[in-house]
């Protein structure tokens, strides 16, 4: 399966995609590259790339383009569209790059545009910055509950990649980390 950067390779091509449409890239390269398209496969390297901030879950309000809008005016809530656990699909949760990516493209992704019928699309980067860190301090906040020193060290690390992403501070949230590895 994709690294999490051809991940973000591929997402990069069009802004964002719904986990569903991410699925389908990612199984017609597999097909261009006459291997075999395993979906579990497929699901276990979104989920890692989520994890480990490459991609991440974008609020109806970053996103603009075709479908968007029907997110917003079902009067779905930004953090449900972020959190699929509050029941929104799975599949159509909106995955933006994310900041610690190097995003890369796969053998054959440079096709996919022709090959998905994905319209233009654009990420506003105020709205899913936000977005984003909010839910890196969630997630800091869990695994200090939790005392998960290796996901905090991990978090530590996406607070130096979101300020060199995005103009945020994340400062706040490091400092609460460094305090409880310390």
């Amino acid at each position: 399966m994709a690294a999490r950067d051809d991940l973000a390779g591929v997402v990069d091509l069009f802004d964002w995609l719904t986990r569903a449409e991410l699925s389908r890239a990612l199984s017609e390269l597999a097909f261009k590259q006459r291997a075999e398209a395993d979906a579990d496969a497929i699901a276990a390297a979104i989920d890692v790339a989520v994890a480990e901030y490459a991609l991440v879950p974008a609020p109806p309000a970053a996103l603009s383009g075709a479908g968007s809008d029907a997110d917003v005016d079902a009067g779905v809530d930004a953090a449900d569209v972020a959190d699929p656990a509050a029941g929104i699909d799975r599949d159509d949760v909106a995955l933006a790059v994310g900041p610690a990516a190097f995003p890369s493209l796969p053998a054959g992704a440079e096709d996919l545009p022709h090959i998905l019928d994905v319209p233009e699309r654009d990420v506003d980067r105020s709205a899913l910055s936000a977005a984003v860190l909010d839910r890196l301090s969630a997630d800091a906040v869990a695994a200090i509950n939790e005392s998960d020193a290796e996901r905090l060290a991990d978090l530590a690390d996406v607070t130096y990649d979101i300020e060199a992403w995005a103009p945020v501070d994340a400062a706040e949230i490091r400092e609460r980390i460094v305090a409880e590895l310390g």
